[in-house]
């Protein structure tokens, strides 16, 4: 397994975010900035295509690692298939970027790719999946790498 191993690509179903979505959102995790609580603030300080409620950053890329919730285990091992891994260890890093904003109303699915990121010195497997989320419009709204971690597999 190393950086070049096959790459699986994968397409969720689409989901379109609600206000309730958003404003539950910001309250359960506590962003209580005046972007996403005070809806008169947005509309005197913020630029024209952000003057109605829009969802933060982490909601996106959470909503992206939900819509491919349903199908993960599927994408997992197909991109693993052959490999001698080890039980399921976890998120070890995340890295994103947020490309654009998403509004109640949206529609939104993720288009992705799986594959083995490699072994570490420990004998642990590593596999990045990427998430391209997109909105109605083809437009893509954040693109997030997550590495998970496979514990090395148990020895007979």
């Amino acid at each position: 397994m190393s950086e070049n191993s096959a790459v699986h690509r994968f397409t969720t179903h689409r989901r379109t975010i609600t206000e309730t979505d958003i404003v539950t959102f910001v309250n359960v995790v506590g962003l209580h900035e005046p972007f996403f609580i005070d809806m008169e603030y947005i509309k005197e300080n913020m630029s024209e295509e952000h003057r109605e409620r829009f969802a933060p950053g982490p909601m996106i890329v959470s909503m992206g690692m939900g819509l491919v919730a349903p199908i993960v285990l599927g994408v997992i091992n197909k991109v693993l298939e052959g490999a001698e891994v080890g039980p399921f260890g976890g998120m070890t890093g995340i890295e994103a970027r947020i490309k654009g904003a998403a509004y109640p109303g949206d529609t939104l699915h993720v288009e992705g790719e799986a594959r083995v990121k490699g072994k570490t010195s420990r004998g642990y497997t590593l596999v990045d999946l990427r998430h391209v989320v997109k909105n109605q419009k083809d437009e893509v709204v954040a693109d997030f790498t997550e590495t998970i971690l496979f514990l090395p597999p148990k020895k007979q």
